[in-house]
């Protein structure tokens, strides 16, 4: 699916319409349904994990942190993922505007589904995270379609600025969930938390149902596919989650059981193949030329350090989580901070350094002095490590202490913010580099690849987060350790790569000018 469908050359009343900050009035409709989805998304995010290992008689699950990591990994890679297949139902099927809302619904219907765990226990718990996965999936992808088509062909510029208004509503939704979810569910129980991410949804489905006909009219209404193929979306979707709801009932009724952990491993080598062998029929069975072989193979380079980047990156909501539940002191001024407050740090420090970040490359290219693409990436992977060794640093004090010691936030929030530096050098850079880079033919598959690269990172992350446990404080230290390690030996191969990668880049340039 293009991941910037226009509107036409010559626009219309609701595309040539500037009524929010210079924008057509539905981007504003857009923006909220998005910030209120990512609310609810980020409100559970870093809940779940503290929600499945804390004992029974807390309320939670009492699941192991290596368990609970896992599914949290597990969780996020399949968000990921989902995008995929339901940007394909969006486009031959329901079409953008549909698929948002039922998209939300079904996430709503996660939420509750969830929250009701309190009564049902594990069951409606792990279905409500199913239909969030399915809902996102159909919701994500499709409502970002539908901002680029709110902007005709010739407005670039324009389009950019309103991508930009749009990715401020995710971290401006991603900054209030946890301090609202994070406090119900740690203060006031669990459920409380669950159940007030899914308002914020239900309010987003709100907004979009009254605002969409007048603000979005017939912009991403209709399928671009004929009835024919139509009929054949609904069959192979429906065969789909036929299949889905079998291995659910097989696992709820005791037939076979799942190993959260080992499952990880397992999704993480196949997907790994997946990727391997897919880019082998690029190189070899596409029909690829010299210079599209070259680019090919650049992407493959930044597919890995982007994959190494993500899952250290996505530790957040479960090593990270884990190390301000057990060993952070979040007394300040006499009263102790919620463990998912700190979760918002990231996203306020994305808001706050954003402009800076853009303001700085401008200025830097007004004296030709702008970083190439791949500098700025391995910048990125380089401002990752420094977070990681911020933390083994804190570990130690932690080590030193015998697990007795709790130490100050700004262990924490330093980490985060170099990291959040590391995702305004490498996370919009990565995505520009994929459209400069892909062969025409295969831009929206090297997209895929991208978001592949996040989804593997994230698995991975739940994969290593559950190693920070106060009954065994030497695999702690150890854990940031390789992480920092292998974001700094990433960096240091990247930074040896710039200058052919960055030929490479000019030679594509030159390639399409002709």
């Amino acid at each position: 699916m293009d991941p910037s469908p226009v509107a036409g050359p010559k626009g219309n009343a609701l595309t040539d319409d500037r009524a929010f900050f210079g924008h057509p009035r539905g981007l504003s409709t857009l923006f909220f349904t998005e910030m209120w989805e990512r609310f609810s998304y980020y409100g559970i995010r870093p809940l779940l994990v503290l929600f499945m290992t804390a004992a029974l008689f807390d309320g939670g699950f009492g699941f192991d942190r290596e368990t609970a990591s896992a599914i949290v990994g597990i969780y996020a890679f399949c968000v990921y993922l989902a995008s995929l297949p339901g940007g394909w139902i969006a486009d031959r099927w329901l079409g953008l505007q549909r698929a948002i809302w039922y998209g939300g619904v079904l996430i709503a219907l996660g939420h509750l589904s969830i929250a009701l765990s309190a009564v049902f226990h594990q069951a409606t718990f792990f279905v409500g995270l199913i239909l969030i996965v399915a809902g996102t999936g159909l919701l994500k992808p499709n409502i970002s379609a539908i901002v680029g088509d709110l902007y005709t062909q010739g407005e670039s510029a324009r389009r950019d600025a309103g991508f930009s208004i749009f990715y401020m509503g995710i971290n401006i939704g991603a900054l209030i969930a946890p301090l609202i979810t994070g406090y119900l569910g740690e203060r006031v129980g669990w459920h409380y938390g669950f159940g007030a991410a899914g308002v914020g949804m239900v309010i987003g489905l709100i907004t979009y149902k009254l605002r969409a006909p007048g603000t979005l009219g017939s912009i991403g209404l209709a399928s671009t596919a004929g009835p024919d193929e139509q009929r054949k979306v609904k069959r192979y979707v429906g065969i789909g989650v036929g299949l889905i709801v079998a291995v659910v009932l097989m696992a709820l009724t005791g037939m076979f059981t799942i190993d959260a952990p080992a499952l990880a491993a397992q999704m993480r080598n196949i997907v790994l193949a997946m990727a391997a062998l897919y880019f082998l029929y690029l190189f070899f069975l596409a029909g690829l030329n010299t210079d599209e072989k070259k680019r090919v193979a650049v992407i493959v380079i930044l597919f890995v350090f982007a994959t190494i980047f993500w899952s250290a990156f996505e530790q957040a909501p479960t090593s990270l989580n884990l190390f301000a539940a057990d060993f952070t002191d979040r007394m300040l001024f006499g009263w102790e901070v919620p463990i998912l407050w700190l979760q918002s740090i990231n996203s306020f420090f994305v808001i706050t350094f954003a402009p800076l970040f853009a303001m700085l490359w401008m200025a830097l290219g007004r004296r030709g002095q702008n970083p190439s693409s791949p500098a700025k990436f391995a910048a990125g992977l380089f401002f990752a490590g420094l977070g990681f060794l911020v933390m083994v640093m804190a570990a130690n004090q932690v080590i030193a202490g015998g697990g007795a010691v709790r130490v100050s936030m700004m262990w924490l929030t330093v980490s985060y913010l170099l990291q959040t530096w590391g995702e305004l050098s490498l996370s919009p850079v990565g995505l520009s580099s994929m459209t400069k880079l892909a062969p025409r033919r295969f831009a929206g598959q090297m997209m895929g690849v991208w978001f592949m690269a996040a989804a593997l990172g994230n698995l991975i992350a739940g994969i290593v987060g559950g190693h920070v446990d106060p009954e065994n404080l030497s695999q702690m230290p150890a854990l940031f350790q390789r992480t920092a390690i292998s974001l700094f030996i990433a960096a240091a191969v990247l930074a040896a790569l710039i200058i052919p990668i960055r030929r490479m880049m000019r030679e594509s340039t030159a390639a399409d000018s002709h």
